[in-house]
């Protein structure tokens, strides 16, 4: 079996959360999904459980990081081209994220970001596929 990855974060309100992910056109799994958690699917083994508050803090012993005000993780996605990138970041600006910086162009990479409405950032970025810098 190939490994998976499930990120988890704390969110505060999960029908407004389900709503900003699905406007950015993320789909999510029914099966690991109910009242206290949602189950959002970014690729074929990667998920994000997204956790109300209370029941997150159920799995840890310190405070919940508010996201707001301090930053834990940057969490980061690649995508297939800079009209991608930017076109995520409108859609999530769109459903109520914000941009936290502006966007880099780093000739062999671009990266822009966006703020999800619980402060948690999602940087994008797109690769020249032959660009990168040699070793």
């Amino acid at each position: 079996m190939a490994r998976q990855i499930y990120v988890n974060l704390p969110v505060k309100e999960l029908k407004r959360t389900s709503e900003f992910f699905g406007a950015l056109g993320f789909a999510f799994e029914p099966k690991f999904s109910n009242d206290d958690a949602i189950c959002m699917i970014i690729a074929d083994n990667i998920f994000v459980m997204l956790l109300v508050e209370r029941f997150f803090q159920t799995f840890i012993k310190k405070e919940v990081c508010d996201a707001k005000k301090s930053t834990e993780v940057l969490l980061c996605l690649s995508c297939d081209s800079r009209d991608h990138v930017n076109a995520l970041v409108a859609k999530a600006v769109a459903a109520g994220g914000s941009i936290p910086r502006d966007a880099k162009d780093h000739g062999f990479m671009y990266e822009h970001a966006f703020e999800d409405p619980d402060g948690h950032i999602w940087e994008l970025i797109y690769m020249e596929p032959d660009a990168a810098p040699a070793d």
